[in-house]
């Protein structure tokens, strides 16, 4: 058994090296390109710019990811889904979002917001207690919404801009601040790291043919992916609230307005 995680832990040593040299190497790539500054927007119409200096690893990375989601990730979660009975899956998917809410209430802490530190906490007693393990969410049903913290989160939440798109192995899309995070929970408990792998595969099953269709008919797949993430990420950050943008006035409606005195 001392054996067993004694190998766990030097494989979990290499891979915090691992992303800890990732992140460094890119953090060195992107300071020859400086972001743009903050709240800086493409042409009317498109999305706001990512800052992306590793494009091409990260296109290859993203393709990788894509060929391993097609030959393995897929046919798995189909196979999932056709031998276990809807009820089960619940089951698993409120039993894995409930062990993401420690981190909920940690990261919410953090940013001092103490009705989602409340809520989180009241929900991880109640589902782990009444929901019988998380297995069912009568949290939900006495009016206690969910909303998923991470430190990600907290760090945007608190100024620190995303830094440099990523595209990890496996994982997928993220930033420089999100992997950071990550990092940062699995070197104090990998547990709920785990939890939100876990969550993320969940939510995969759960929106399989959206996803895949997202980018099956797009020109730039990579695009819409990391554009997608980044803009639910800023969703997120901002707890659903969109900033407004200024448009700027023109000629027509200053001369309506003039006629209208």
């Amino acid at each position: 058994m001392s054996r067993f995680f004694g190998k766990f832990s030097q494989g979990r040593f290499f891979l915090l090296t691992w992303l800890g040299l990732f992140m460094v190497a890119q953090t060195a790539i992107a300071g020859e390109n400086p972001p743009p500054p903050s709240g800086e927007l493409k042409a009317a119409g498109e999305s706001q710019t990512v800052d992306d200096p590793l494009e091409s690893i990260n296109r290859f990375t993203s393709s990788f990811n894509f060929m391993v989601r097609g030959v393995v990730i897929d046919p798995l979660v189909d196979g999932y889904q056709a031998i276990t009975p809807a009820p089960v899956q619940e089951a698993v998917s409120n039993a894995v979002s409930n062990i993401s809410e420690p981190l909920t209430i940690g990261s919410s802490l953090l940013q001092g917001d103490a009705e989602n530190t409340s809520t989180a906490a009241k929900r991880f007693i109640i589902n782990t207690t009444i929901g019988l393990g998380g297995t069912q969410d009568p949290a939900t049903e006495m009016g206690l919404e969910q909303r998923k913290e991470d430190l990600g989160q907290a760090f945007g939440s608190g100024g620190m801009n995303p830094g440099p798109h990523i595209v990890l192995p496996i994982i997928g899309p993220s930033n420089l601040r999100d992997a950071a995070g990550d990092v940062i929970i699995a070197i104090v408990n990998p547990l709920p790291l785990a939890a939100k792998a876990a969550s993320g595969g969940v939510s995969y099953s759960n929106n399989q043919d959206d996803i895949k269709s997202l980018s099956a008919g797009a020109l730039d797949p990579y695009v819409v992916e990391r554009d997608s993430y980044e803009q639910n990420r800023r969703y997120e950050v901002n707890n659903g609230v969109v900033p407004l943008m200024d448009f700027p006035q023109f000629a027509e409606d200053e001369e309506e307005k003039k006629n209208t005195r």
